[in-house]
């Protein structure tokens, strides 16, 4: 992101998320359509990426006793020296992954090949 290309960057905000260059997890993230105008001039003199904003997948889930419910769906790939570790999901309701939706947390990943 260049400084110049401000304008152009505040317009389509609501599509992105900026991230620092060097943050890791959701630190010090901010969603381009909750940026204030001041916010979103620091983005633009520190070192931010944008990335593209991706709603999350929805999973329909059926408890023991509950109705069928549709959750969120967040897939993670964690990688160390180039090389797939461990892939993981998660299901959840609200703004955020967690653990306390009812029938939700760690999901079963299968990799077709």
């Amino acid at each position: 992101m260049r400084a110049e290309e401000g304008e152009q960057w505040w317009q389509q905000r609501k599509q992105w998320f900026f991230k620092p260059a060097n943050g890791f997890g959701s630190r010090g993230t901010y969603r381009g359509a909750n940026l204030t105008q001041r916010v979103f001039a620091e983005i633009m003199q520190g070192d931010y990426v944008a990335q593209r904003l991706a709603l999350p997948g929805e999973r329909k889930v059926c408890g023991e006793s509950t109705e069928p419910v549709i959750l969120k769906s967040d897939v993670r790939c964690y990688v160390y020296d180039g090389q797939v570790q461990l892939i993981a999901a998660r299901l959840y309701q609200g703004q955020t992954t967690n653990f306390r939706t009812l029938n939700g947390g760690f999901s079963q990943v299968r990799i077709i090949g």
